[in-house]
Order: C-alpha cells, then sequence, then structure tokens
C-alpha cells in the first residue's frame, strides 16, 4: 500500500496506472467498521482502490470540534493496509487549500432543513472538497454510507448536475450490536452518555413500525420520534424531519417510496445523528 500527501505526485501514479476503474473512499479518519465496509466495496468493485483520510476544515463552523476531531493516521494506515486497500491520499490542509483558494460549490435549496439549518457552511464545504477529490483521484465510483443521508444526496446530486463521470455508491448504515449507528464521534461518549444515546436508533425504529403499519402523516411520526427523545434526560434533540429524498424539502404525507426520517440529537458535548430511508437515493 502506498501512502501519498501530494496530489502532485499522486497525479503522476494514476496516470501511470492507464484505463483502469478507480473505487474512491473520501474519510476523515479515525476508521471503523462502517468506513470499512466502503473499503471493501471499493476494493470489490474496482482494479485500483484510493481511499482519502483529510478532517476538512471548510466543513466545520465556529465551536464545532475541529480541533479535537479523533486523528490517528497510523493507525488508520494499518487497518487498510491490512485490508487490501492499494492507495492512501492524507493531504495536508494546506495542500488542498493553497494560498489563494477562493471556489467553492454551493447548492442552497438541498442544505435548507436538517443538519443544514443548523450547521451554516457545512455542505458547501462537504461538496468543495469532494469536488476536489473527485477531480484529483478521477475514480469510477465514490463511496458514502447512508448514516450521513444528506451528504450522500446532496453529493449525489452534485455528480448528476454537473455531469461528473463518476457513479455514487451509497451503502447502509452499520450499526453496533446495540443498535447505535457507528460514528468516530462515539468516542466522545461515556459509558452512561452512550446508554442515554440508544434512543435515538431506538426512536426511529419506533417510527418505523408505526409507518409499517400505515400511518403516512409526517407530523405523526415527527412527534413519535421527539417525544420518546425529549423523555429521556441528558438527551437534547436537535431536529426530526421528514423529508423527500429527491430534494431534502419537507413532507406533509410520507412517501413509501421517496422519504427519509431524520434525526439529530446532543449528548454533553457530542452530537449525534440517524435516519432511515423509504425508496433509494
Amino acid at each position: 500500500m502506498k501512502v501519498w500527501t501530494e496530489i502532485a505526485a499522486l497525479d503522476r501514479d494514476l496516470s501511470a496506472l492507464g484505463a483502469i476503474g478507480i473505487g474512491l473512499v473520501p474519510t476523515m479518519g479515525y476508521l471503523h467498521r462502517g468506513h470499512m465496509s466502503l473499503v471493501a466495496a471499493a476494493i470489490k468493485e474496482n482494479d485500483v482502490s484510493v481511499v482519502s483520510i483529510f478532517v476538512n476544515p471548510s466543513q466545520f463552523g465556529p465551536g464545532e470540534d475541529l480541533e479535537r476531531y479523533p486523528r490517528d493516521l497510523a493507525r488508520d494506515c494499518s487497518m487498510l493496509e491490512a485490508a487490501g486497500v492499494d492507495f492512501v491520499f492524507a493531504p495536508a490542509v494546506r495542500e488542498m487549500y493553497p494560498h489563494g483558494f477562493v471556489t467553492r460549490v454551493e447548492q442552497g435549496v438541498l442544505g435548507e432543513h436538517l443538519c443544514g439549518r443548523r450547521r451554516p457552511g457545512h455542505f458547501s464545504g462537504v461538496l468543495t472538497v469532494v469536488a476536489k477529490l473527485l477531480g484529483i483521484c478521477r475514480p469510477e465510483r465514490v463511496y458514502f454510507g447512508a448514516k450521513d443521508a444528506q451528504q450522500a444526496i446532496m453529493v449525489s446530486r452534485m455528480i448528476r448536475d454537473l455531469n461528473m463521470a463518476v457513479k455514487a455508491r451509497i451503502l447502509p448504515i452499520v450499526r453496533d450490536p446495540d443498535g447505535l449507528a457507528l460514528s468516530s464521534r462515539n468516542q466522545y461518549l461515556s459509558s452512561a452518555e452512550r446508554e442515554r444515546a440508544l434512543i435515538l436508533p431506538g426512536a426511529l425504529r419506533a417510527a418505523r413500525r408505526i409507518i409499517d403499519a400505515g400511518e403516512r402523516n409526517a407530523a405523526t411520526i415527527v412527534c413519535e420520534i421527539a417525544s420518546r427523545i425529549n423523555a429521556i434526560a441528558g438527551v437534547e434533540l436537535e431536529y426530526v424531519e421528514v423529508v423527500g429524498l429527491n430534494d431534502l424539502q419537507p413532507l406533509d404525507l410520507i412517501d413509501p417510496q421517496n422519504t427519509l426520517v431524520a434525526a439529530a440529537v446532543r449528548i454533553g458535548n457530542t452530537r449525534l445523528i440517524d435516519n432511515f430511508m423509504l425508496g433509494e437515493i
């Protein structure tokens, strides 16, 4: 496995490979089983696998956890080499955003709800860095997890709108046995906080059962999730929304083929998100 830190060197080596299928897994590192499920798919479905590891400052807002976001490049590279990854791209911030960098990708309407409402500028940062990584690595396929559903939908739309020659592969959420969706930020949780965090996937499962039983009123689903979460001390509900998969706009009635039900909570200093989808991105 080779580790790149400079764009020019990466470009030189990728160009030398010729016409091959490249699979890219963009990450911010501190890898877990969720990331590794994407890595496994990239290895299986492509001639060459590339994993990027870059804690992207442009997607963090003031007061967010940029400085304390977990980092361990040696650990990550060991995991990736054992998995059979071909190349790792781990650039410095100045390499990705050199002096004079001014271009950003904006997608206003898709970022008005869910995480976008409370994290201004976040998705512009995400889309900009993903666009750069796609231009640098030139993959045939790029891999994202469904836990970050809004991100996956917005990236897929960017690829479609800008006629980028890459296929977005969105893979299912990976969970611990207790149901908590895997996240690098889970390590922030104390044992007591983690126990409280289980209300998030639990409330979403309860809502899914109600939908499967025939409920179609979005407000009823929102109330069901909110009431369960609000009943747990120490858990602050940031949002729960029912939106369309295609446009991320609020729904009055649930469409069994085009609905995202998503929620975010804060437990202590940790922010967690989770969701389920009806239909496919």
